[in-house]
């Protein structure tokens, strides 16, 4: 029996409720659902993962009609925070095949993956859009086509495709005509099971950075002796960041083993010649810069497994490696967190929507291909939501494929229930102006915390952010994405109904979503930008931050890119995420602030201090800071502010621009 958690006690919802559903308008870029009015809420959050991939593509069929199921899958920001904050009735099912007696009447039947190929999870997701069907694995189908259940199998993806480009191509020549066009949708078909506390617990310390090196100045070839691990069949060798608050970690070009002298095993990361000796990548990512190197910031990490031959009296490694490294071994096998295992989140939404689910990236040239033959079959300003298969390096290909084409990125693929946000009201922003202190010989300063574009970062850590008790003691922009006005309504009115006087909300990169303005197509920027603008507007995010590369380098904006954010978005000032400098350039009347970014205190007092070195104190001068939204927080922000003297004032991105403008002669926005 269900658990009452709500005022109303716990009932039945109806086979066949009386709302309307799905509407999406012309001139609206996501779609809105019915509205929300009584959820059934289930926790998945330690389930398998074949459960959760099940009960989310339940989730898409029951929610189409009107949003109804509710999962817990996420405790980052606390299980029931947003649940208890939309002020809905609930029942909190203790048991979750609960939610499938409840709604079995709704489906049709059963699209069954193959577990051998995970990438048929994405095809068996589409065809559940399609078919009114939910995904299961096939241990699950033996459940699901029993009583009291009974549901049919209506497809079988077992050995159906080769590999991955075989499954994507079938999707897009069977499907693909059948789906909507209005979004398309990227998940990884698996992600890395959940690690236990002392996974690492047997390794050992070997070497480490004890400074926070960031230029190679430390690179050299490391020699390290491994021999004390030797009696057992393998050695785990773990590289990991010693200063995980600075987002700078180890990085490894070059690994070479000996056994006795006897060389076994030599490879560059990212090679072919890898692969047999990593054991664990621990989402460490691959650059293809200076040589290529694999590197672990933020508090990654990657493991290589070393089997030697038996008997085998010493073993060494050779490490050309720099940066800030912490080395350690063991000759216990941890437990890998590249084990995969399906997931949910976002395919409630893939399934409700009825849009093709797929994962390609841009590193095989077939997979690109296909990739690219999908892009141009939408309209310029077509969402994508979801994300990108290699982590950085993929992030940025992927944006810049998806620009060229005149199409936005909305990452997503960690949100939560967005079937049941869409269905809940948007508030029209009326932000109070902020008047700009009087123009004076000071360093102004503003502070903005990055990773906006990102809605599951709205959905989660921006929450924890939001919720530090020094946040309002100091001025910050917050980059959020103003899609949430159609996307999560009731995430984007509590920021908006919580904000202090001192938070302002700019529009995460690069406007209504993430693009390189550059490499957009110029034919259909300009209305792009002009046809999002109101979404700047009812949101109050009327400044952009931006975002714009080519060829994975931080690129300044083009004059045509910056007179359709001054014409079409009709923005007082731009700040633009381009670590080469710190200045204002004013192009034909837009203020474009180049922003420096840090991930410590300590890095913003050095950064202020070089920057008040060079200041000639007869003149304002103007710092924009990327906050890094991982490593920092109001908190954070407060005592870097605190420590500077009154030459600086800390003001938030409408005054900043405000002065700006005043500075250099130019009319009030």
């Amino acid at each position: 029996m269900p658990l009452a958690a709500s005022a109303e006690p716990a009932a039945q919802p109806a086979a066949q409720p009386q709302s309307n559903s799905i509407s999406w308008p012309q001139n609206q870029e996501l779609p809105s659902f019915a509205k929300v009015k009584k959820l059934e809420v289930a926790d998945v959050y330690d389930a398998p993962g074949d459960i959760k991939l099940m009960l989310s593509t339940l989730q898409g069929i029951v929610n189409r009609k009107e949003p109804r199921v509710y999962l817990l899958e996420s405790q980052e920001e606390g299980k029931l925070t947003w649940l208890n904050d939309l002020k809905i009735p609930y029942a909190l099912h203790d048991d979750y095949w609960d939610l499938v007696s409840t709604f079995k009447k709704e489906v049709k039947g059963i699209i069954v993956y193959d577990p051998n190929l995970p990438d048929s999870i994405n095809v068996a997701t589409t065809l559940a859009g399609l078919k009114d069907a939910v995904v299961a694995s096939p241990e699950l189908a033996q459940k699901l086509t029993a009583a009291p259940y009974s549901l049919p199998v209506l497809d079988d993806l077992q050995g159906r495709f080769k590999d991955r480009l075989d499954a994507y191509s079938w999707e897009y020549d069977n499907l693909w005509s059948q789906t909507t066009h209005r979004m398309l949708i990227g998940l990884s078909p698996d992600t890395s099971i959940r690690l236990p506390s002392d996974n690492f617990a047997s390794f050992q310390t070997i070497a480490q950075e004890t400074t926070q090196e960031r230029d190679a100045k430390n690179r050299k070839v490391y020699d390290l002796d491994l021999s004390q691990f030797l009696g057992k069949d393998s050695v785990f060798l773990r590289f990991q960041d010693a200063f995980t608050q600075d987002g700078w970690g180890p990085a490894v070009h070059e690994v070479t083993v000996k056994a006795d002298g006897r060389e076994i095993a030599h490879f560059l990361p990212g090679t072919p010649d890898e692969q047999p000796f990593l054991f664990d990548s621990g989402n460490s990512q691959i650059s293809t810069g200076s040589g290529g190197h694999r590197f672990a910031d933020n508090g990654r990490y990657f493991v290589y497994k070393f089997t030697p031959p038996a008997g085998t009296k010493q073993l060494t490694v050779s490490v050309d490696m720099w940066n800030q490294f912490l080395v350690s071994a063991s000759n216990v096998q941890p437990l890998s967190s590249d084990a995969k295992e399906p997931y949910g989140y976002l395919r409630d939404y893939a399934v409700a929507n009825k849009a093709m689910v797929f994962w390609l990236g841009t590193s095989d040239p077939g997979e690109q291909a296909l990739f690219e033959k999908i892009l141009s079959d939408v309209e310029p300003g077509t969402p994508y939501l979801g994300w990108f298969s290699d982590d950085v390096s993929g992030e940025f290909s992927g944006v810049e494929l998806t620009s060229r084409h005149g199409v936005y990125v909305l990452a997503s693929d960690w949100f939560s229930n967005m079937t049941v946000f869409s269905g809940t009201k948007a508030k029209q922003a009326d932000p109070k102006p902020v008047k700009a202190p009087q123009l004076e010989n000071k360093i102004y300063v503003t502070y903005t915390f990055g990773e906006g574009d990102n809605l599951q970062y709205n959905e989660h850590h921006m929450r924890n952010l939001w919720e530090d008790p020094n946040r309002g003691k100091v001025p910050i922009n917050w980059t959020s994405s103003p899609l949430l006005y159609d996307a999560a309504p009731a995430i984007l009115n509590h920021y908006l109904d919580t904000a202090t006087a001192n938070d302002q909300l700019v529009a995460g990169p690069s406007g209504a979503g993430y693009f390189y303005p550059n490499v957009w197509p110029e034919n259909s920027f300009a209305n792009f930008l002009k046809s999002t603008y109101s979404y700047l507007k009812k949101t109050g995010m009327t400044i952009p931050f931006v975002l714009n590369r080519i060829s994975s380098q931080d690129v300044p904006l083009s004059d045509s890119a910056a007179a359709a954010y001054r014409d079409q978005y009709r923005v007082p000032g731009v700040l633009l995420a381009y670590n080469n400098s710190n200045e204002v350039e004013i192009q034909d009347g837009l203020p474009v602030t180049t922003m420096r970014g840090i991930s410590t205190v300590a890095d913003g007092q050095k950064l202020l201090s070089d920057i008040k070195s060079k200041w000639d104190g007869k003149s304002p001068q103007f710092v924009s800071i990327s906050v890094s939204a991982w490593n920092m927080t109001p908190t954070d922000v407060l005592a870097l502010n605190d420590s500077l003297d009154s030459d600086y004032q800390a003001v938030l991105a409408d005054p900043f621009f405000a002065l700006i403008r005043e500075a250099n002669g130019l009319p009030k926005h």
